[in-house]
């Protein structure tokens, strides 16, 4: 069974920082796409960021650029997420995600995402 392990998230101040990091079981990751997703209470999942397999491509929503930055580390299996100068509206479950099948290009979908962590929690108080 394939796990995707997220930590990092926590309590913040408006204009903080934290780096959110998501282990992956499985060295095959290396091979595919991941991304980040949040879901705020009421509010329908959302993608934040994507990163390729190789990291010769990241995307990401809107409303986090210029503020967050997705990386990934092949040989540790994992992908960070650092966020800076964040803000109230970010406050939600941060979900790791990879897709499977060696799908190594992002998608913005969720449905294009095989594996899912448990999700952390960030909150940002104003």
């Amino acid at each position: 069974q394939v796990q995707l392990v997220e930590s990092g998230g926590g309590l913040v101040q408006a204009g903080g920082s934290l780096r959110l990091s998501c282990a992956a079981s499985r060295r095959t990751f290396s091979n595919s796409a991941m991304g980040w997703f949040r879901q705020a209470p009421g509010k329908e999942r959302e993608f934040v960021a994507g990163i390729s397999w190789s990291s010769d491509t990241t995307d990401y929503a809107d409303s986090v650029k210029g503020r967050f930055t997705i990386s990934r580390d092949n040989a540790k299996t994992t992908v960070y997420l650092q966020m800076n100068s964040l803000k109230p509206e970010d406050t939600a479950v941060y979900y790791c995600a990879a897709r499977g099948g060696y799908r190594r290009l992002i998608t913005t979908e969720a449905e294009g995402y095989d594996y899912w962590g448990q999700g952390t929690q960030v909150t940002v108080s104003s």
